[in-house]
């Protein structure tokens, strides 16, 4: 077990997803290092090319998904 000082990071297939010009974008299977700690995850520097030319380029996607949206309500007086 590594020690308060190191972070332990596995090897795994991840989905990401971001929005870009009010399209919702998921990208499955994409590798990253994921922290065992925090959850957090960092990707390759090619990795990072790979995703930046799938979301800004014009391919077809593999499938498109339909997906409710809510807004976050604000709070009540």
């Amino acid at each position: 077990m590594p020690s308060d000082s190191e972070e332990a990071f596995v090897e795994q297939k991840v989905t990401y997803s971001l929005e870009v010009e009010g399209r919702f974008i998921v990208v499955e299977q994409v590798p990253a290092r994921v922290s065992l700690r925090t959850g957090e995850r960092f990707f390759a520097l090619e990795t990072v090319e790979r995703l930046q030319e799938i979301v800004w380029g014009q391919r077809v996607p593999n499938r498109v998904i339909q997906t409710p949206v809510y807004e976050f309500p604000s709070a009540v007086s």
